[in-house]
C-alpha cells in the first residue's frame, strides 16, 4: 500500500493515536490543531527532542517495533539526565510508503515504552520522504531542581549507572549478520531502556548528569567542559558486561565501555557525602551506580592510556553509524 492510500489523519488516527485515558493534565488531546496540557503547579518543564534517520541511527532492517521504541528511548533519556518525569511526546514520522503491519508494529513499539514510562503521544504529523521519526519528550520537575552539565565539582565521584558497552557491541553484531533479537546485546542497542527512575532518585544528590549517547569519554568530555573541570578516571573500576569478557579481550572491551556510544546510560558527579546513598537509591531499582573517577582541577581526562587518548564520542558528520 502506498503512502498515497491512506490521508495523513487516517496514518495517525489508525496507528499512532491513542486516548490519554482521561489524563487531568491534557485539556485537548491529540486530534485538534493543538494539544493543551496543564503542568503540575510549581514545577518547570523539561524539553528535548530527537531525530532518529533510518541506516544512520538504526538500521533499515530492524525490527518496525524496536525502531519505534528506539527513537522514543533516546529522547526520553535526554529528559532522565535532567531528572525530570516523562509527561507527555508529539512524533514528526516520514515514510517512504506505508506497509500498514509495519505501522502497526513501530505504533506498538513506541506506544508500549510510551505507556511503561507515562509518557503520553499528545500529537504528530505524518508526510513523504526518507524514513525518519522526530520526537519531542516533554517533563516536569520541581522548580529549581533541574541536573545540569554543569554542576560538578573538584573532589566529585563521577559514576554511571549499568554497564556501558553492551549497545556498540550489539552494533557490532548486527553488522555481522547476528539476527538474534533476543540477544542481550543487540537487544542493548536496539532496544535501549532510558533510566527515567534512576535520574528522579539522583536529583537532589548528584551535581551534574548527562546520559551516554556518543560515548562515555565523549559525553564525560562535554560535562567536564560545561563545568569547567578536569577529570581523572580509574580504567579498573570500569563496570563491565558479562558478555562483553566473555567474547572480547580486555582492550576491545574498554573501547566498547569507553568510545561505544548508544548505551542512554547516566554518567553523574557525585559529591562524597553523596555517593553512597546514590549507590542505595538506585540498588532498589535494581541498577548499579559504579564510580569510576574523581573530578579534579584543569581540564581534560587523565588516567587513560595513551592509546586511548584519541577516543572519543560519535559525530553525526563523521561517519555513518547503522
Amino acid at each position: 500500500m502506498s503512502s498515497a492510500a491512506l490521508s495523513e489523519f487516517a496514518l495517525i488516527s489508525r496507528y499512532l493515536a491513542r486516548p490519554a485515558s482521561g489524563r487531568a493534565d491534557i485539556v485537548v488531546d491529540n486530534g485538534d490543531d493543538c494539544a493543551v496540557i496543564a503542568p503540575t503547579p510549581g514545577h518547570q518543564l523539561a524539553i528535548s527532542v530527537d531525530t532518529s534517520v533510518v541506516d544512520v541511527h538504526f538500521p533499515a532492517a530492524a525490527p518496525p517495533a524496536a525502531i519505534g521504541h528506539r527513537a522514543l528511548a533516546v529522547a526520553l533519556s535526554d529528559l532522565a539526565a535532567m531528572g525530570a518525569r516523562a509527561r507527555w511526546c508529539t512524533l514528526a514520522l516520514t515514510l517512504p510508503e506505508t506497509d500498514p503491519d509495519w505501522l502497526a508494529a513501530l505504533g506498538e513499539g513506541f506506544h508500549a515504552l510510551a505507556e511503561r514510562c507515562g509518557c503520553a503521544l499528545i500529537g504528530g504529523d505524518v508526510t513523504r520522504g526518507t524514513l525518519s521519526l522526530g520526537v519531542t519528550v516533554h517533563g516536569e520537575l520541581p522548580a529549581g531542581s533541574a541536573l545540569t552539565r554543569a554542576g560538578a565539582r573538584v573532589g566529585d565521584w563521577i559514576a554511571v549507572t549499568g554497564y556501558p558497552g553492551r549497545a556498540a557491541e550489539g552494533l557490532a553484531r548486527w553488522q555481522q549478520g547476528e539476527r538474534d533479537l533476543a540477544h542481550p546485546l543487540l537487544d542493548a542497542y536496539l532496544r535501549p531502556q532510558p533510566r527515567l527512575a534512576a535520574g528522579e532518585a539522583l536529583r537532589g544528590l548528584a551535581s551534574a548528569a548527562i546520559d551516554v549517547s556518543d560515548g562515555l569519554l565523549g559525553d564525560l568530555g562535554h560535562l567536564l567542559r560545561a563545568s569547567n573541570v578536569g577529570a581523572q578516571l580509574d580504567l579498573a573500576a570500569l563496570p563491565l558486561a558479562t558478555p562483553l569478557r566473555a567474547t572480547l579481550d580486555a582492550d576491545q572491551v574498554q573501547r566498547r565501555v569507553l568510545a561505544g556510544g548508544d548505551d542512554y546510560e547516566l554518567l553523574v558527579t557525585l559529591p562524597p557525602a553523596q555517593l553512597e546513598r546514590a549507590q542505595q537509591q538506585l540498588a532498589a531499582l535494581y541498577l548499579p551506580l559504579t564510580p569510576i573517577g574523581r573530578i579534579v582541577a584543569g581540564e581534560g581526562i587523565g588516567g587513560l592510556p595513551e592509546a586511548f587518548a584519541g577516543l572519543d564520542g560519535w559525530d553525526h558528520f563523521a561517519e555513518r553509524r547503522a
